[in-house]
């Protein structure tokens, strides 16, 4: 009886906690070099900051540098993204003295057969607009894989190469 108590209670907390909006969520279809499609990355926004969660697959296998960048746009080329969110101007790097910038994350790790599959959990931004700049602003931001992984200290991309995913970050 007891157990039923305590089970139900924790029933009734869950269907009462809320569940993040469409308001509160963005998406990205992130596609390689070629045009073609090679993942998702979603973003939530949570009490504390926002979950990116990212899957991508036909990538070179280890490490690789993943940012979030100003603008939310990957044609004519993946620089038409820009730099990374960073309206305070400070350093890239999450191991910077001077950093992290707003669009820094860890690197994502892709598996032996091309396949990554990650969460990230940032304070430094927000989907539609708080005290963080909005991921959802006036010209939109994009997600951004680079052929290397990010050493979190060298300027200006902490030595993360070039571009070869982008996905512009949409409201869902």
């Amino acid at each position: 009886m007891k157990v039923s108590a305590i089970a139900l209670a924790a029933a009734l907390a869950l269907a009462a906690a809320p569940a993040a909006s469409a308001a509160d969520m963005a998406e990205a279809e992130i596609v390689g070099t070629d045009g073609a499609v090679i993942g998702k990355a979603t973003f939530e926004q949570t009490r504390g900051g926002v979950l990116v969660s990212v899957e991508a697959a036909g990538l070179p296998p280890g490490g690789h540098g993943i940012h979030l960048h100003a603008v939310g746009a990957c044609t004519p080329d993946f620089k038409a993204a820009k730099g990374h969110i960073n309206p305070g101007k400070v350093k890239h790097g999450l191991r910077h003295p001077e950093g992290p910038d707003n669009g820094d994350l860890p690197n994502l790790y892709v598996a032996a057969d091309g396949s990554a599959r990650a969460e990230f959990f940032t304070t430094r931004v927000s989907v539609a607009g708080a005290d963080m700049p909005a991921l959802l602003d006036g010209d939109g931001s994009a997600v951004i894989i680079h052929e290397n992984p990010d050493d979190h200290i060298t300027q200006p991309i902490g030595g993360a190469g070039g571009r070869i995913g982008c996905g512009v970050i949409a409201k869902m």
